[in-house]
């Protein structure tokens, strides 16, 4: 357990390194390439005005996504109604798209009790 300490602050110590080495000039040429995505004056003014402009696009934009919503219901429920014309291949995407969201919500589960497959917390 010691040696694994040691070698993890090594490796900690050899990366703070390369980034007090590095760091302030990968800094500017990240800048310097992004630099029409950087509103002027760069403030904290400017980015809460940013935030407020994000929220509220978002929340305007939500009947829009409420009728897509909609027109995606429709489109299932009239796939239900005509069920036995379903072909296999649309079978085994509709499969495949359910196991996937159930894989995606039991590794959610997995990493909230702290990745143990129990749920038994130390």
């Amino acid at each position: 357990m010691a040696s694994k300490l040691l070698q993890l602050q090594t490796k900690a110590c050899q990366a703070t390194q390369c980034v007090a080495k590095h760091g302030s000039s990968y800094y500017k040429q990240v800048m310097e390439q992004n630099k029409q995505y950087v509103k002027e004056p760069p403030t904290v003014e400017k980015c809460n005005e940013l935030a407020n402009q994000l929220f509220y696009t978002r929340l305007a934009s939500i009947p829009d996504r409420t009728k897509t919503l909609g027109k995606e219901l429709d489109y299932v429920k009239n796939i239900w109604k005509h069920r036995q014309e379903l072909k296999v291949e649309d079978a085994g995407i509709a499969a495949l798209f359910g196991l996937e969201c159930f894989a995606w919500f039991c590794a959610g589960e997995i990493i909230g009790r702290g990745f143990t497959f129990t749920g038994y917390y130390p």
